[in-house]
């Protein structure tokens, strides 16, 4: 099995991939966003009176670090003198995730809320070695991956303890074992989207696993958040496609996953896969993988509603017509990309786009040619392949605009859930009345866009785009709107959360979906697992009376509001 047992001597790596880009402090990329063409206008219609832009500052004052310089020569004495570190220059790097409140708050706040220290181990070994360090210490830790999360997940939050570092496992980047036989990779959970492609590709074989994230977010972040690809109806979501973990935990360390399925109890990885970091460290994953595609053919079409459109590719799903990527704008998401892109009258009604990846250009096609006869089926009219290869093409894009419109006195955020087809009307509709109601009272009239990004036989996931103007207090005034919309969600029996994970930002509303029994459950496995409480304080598991949630020393995020009350 690729995956090392916890007793064998870790494999040298098959491939070593090249460095990877570090996202700038306090944007979501490395380089700006140009406004796309119509933008001007879209901004007009938001912004009739007084803009309040937020423009980005020169660099912050951080605060002092509370490593001693024992504690450096302690983790110095583990993982090198060059891996960790107390300077400013690394620690401005891991303040957290790339949310709108995080990057307002790097904008707006004069001092920056750093993680005391940077420590960078090799692999598993060192990382043990580390949280051993940690605990003896009392120094919390929050494994970093690609830093990516949008809920908070990546806090320098000390908890009780009296300093806290940010675990880079950038290191760990390795393709460390290749099954071609079982068609499984093992990966150090470092590896980013990027160089797992890359070193698979040169192998013959993809991932698939392509969220907006993709271009910095890691293996390891993928699973600790169950990350849901772009490509999931073809590919999976990532923890479909993972087959076997790693862990360093406080308490000890766990192999899981030895074959493709088994009988022997619960399956303990379901424990690891969106833990957050809470319950320990990923140190390395295995994941499924498969041949590289042949091609890949593209389509679009459009509804004359979303209604038609929802029930079309529900039929789709039920039928079990499996393309690569599927779909649906709402009319307002359709209109506003189409001005976006500078089409003011070409497109209206609801926009659909597939991929279909396959072994040779006809399999590819006769998916397409099953989706369109169910499409047209409910009223669909053919767009040819340009809007679907323009939705590729931008993809990994989008999220990089939030900061260019900041810089001119606009919003621009993102929220997803996921319910039964037969619940998701009402949950579209509570969603877009919550947080248009909300930023209204502030004084600004929002756009509220909508999409289903992924489908189940079951169900859906609508992925909800907010664009309003910035008010004077725009932190106050997006924490309002999403305290709203996820309250409404939970109202309409919706998930908080289908792929961005809890973090600290949803974990209010977690109680609320799983149960006061549910999150006893949570905290008790975090007491076996992490029993001094170091591992990623406050985020994922709600706090209890118990001696990991002593709240001594102020969290460094902004508290999110109240617990909804359970239905």
């Amino acid at each position: 099995m690729p995956t090392t047992p916890p007793d064998a001597t870790p494999p040298h790596p098959l491939a070593v991939p090249a460095p990877r880009p570090r996202s700038a402090w306090d944007a979501w990329g490395t380089k700006p966003a140009h406004l796309p063409a119509g933008a001007k206008a879209l901004i007009a219609t938001l912004i009739p009176g007084k803009a309040h832009p937020v423009p980005r500052r020169a660099r912050p004052v951080l605060t002092a670090s509370r490593l001693t310089d024992e504690d450096l020569a302690a983790f110095a004495a583990v993982v090198g003198p060059a891996n960790a570190t107390r300077d400013d220059a690394d620690r401005i790097l891991h303040l957290g995730g790339k949310s709108t409140p995080d990057l307002l708050r790097r904008r707006l706040d004069e001092r920056q809320a750093a993680p005391d220290g940077v420590v960078s181990p090799a692999g598993h070994d060192e990382v043990v070695a580390v949280l051993a360090v940690c605990v003896e210490r009392r120094i919390a830790v929050v494994p970093f991956g690609g830093g990516t999360s949008v809920v908070a997940g990546v806090e320098p939050e000390r908890g009780a303890h009296r300093a806290v570092v940010a675990l880079d496992l950038v290191r760990t980047a390795a393709l460390l074992d290749l099954d071609e036989t079982s068609l499984l990779a093992a990966f150090g959970a470092g590896t980013t989207g990027p160089q797992a492609e890359e070193l698979l590709a040169a192998r013959g074989y993809t991932l698939g696993h392509f969220p907006q994230s993709f271009e910095y977010a890691s293996l390891g972040g993928y699973a600790a958040t169950r990350s849901s690809g772009q490509a999931s109806r073809g590919y999976g979501r990532f923890d479909d496609l993972v087959h076997a973990l790693r862990i360093a935990a406080p308490a000890g360390e766990l192999t899981l996953g030895r074959s493709p399925a088994s009988a022997a109890g619960p399956d303990l990885r379901q424990l690891f896969l969106g833990s957050e970091g809470a319950l320990g460290v990923l140190t390395e994953v295995t994941v499924r993988i498969r041949p590289l595609p042949v091609a890949t053919a593209y389509r679009a079409w459009t509804f004359p509603d979303f209604a038609a459109g929802a029930a079309a590719l529900r039929e789709a799903t039920h039928r079990g017509v499996r393309p690569t990527v599927l779909r649906l704008s709402d009319e307002t998401e359709t209109r506003v990309n189409a001005v976006l892109g500078g089409h003011l009258t070409r497109m209206s009604g609801c926009l659909a786009v597939a991929t279909v990846d396959g072994t040779s250009p006809a399999e590819a096609e006769a998916v397409c040619a099953a989706l369109d006869t169910i499409f047209r089926a409910h009223g669909a009219k053919p767009r040819g392949e340009d809007p679907a290869r323009s939705w590729e093409r931008g993809r990994f894009s989008s999220p990089a605009l939030r900061d260019t419109l900041m810089d001119v006195g606009v919003l621009a955020e993102t929220l997803e859930t996921a319910t039964t087809w037969a619940r998701l009307p009402a949950l579209k509709d509570a969603v877009t009345a919550a947080l248009a109601s909300s930023l209204t009272s502030t004084g600004t009239k929002p756009i509220v866009l909508c999409h289903i990004s992924h489908v189940y036989p079951a169900g859906a996931s609508l992925y909800f785009t907010v664009v309003a103007a910035l008010a004077e207090d725009p932190q106050t005034q997006w924490r309002r709107a999403k305290d709203a919309a996820s309250r409404a969600i939970g109202d309409a029996y919706g998930t908080i959360t289908h792929h961005h994970a809890v973090g600290r930002d949803h974990r209010p509303y977690l109680a609320a979906e799983i149960g006061d029994l549910g999150v006893e459950i949570l905290r008790a496995v975090k007491a076996t697992l992490d029993p001094h409480g170091i591992m990623n304080p406050g985020a994922l598991v709600p706090p209890g009376s118990d001696t990991f949630s002593d709240a001594d020393t102020a969290p460094t995020h902004t508290p999110s509001p109240p617990a909804p009350p359970s239905a």
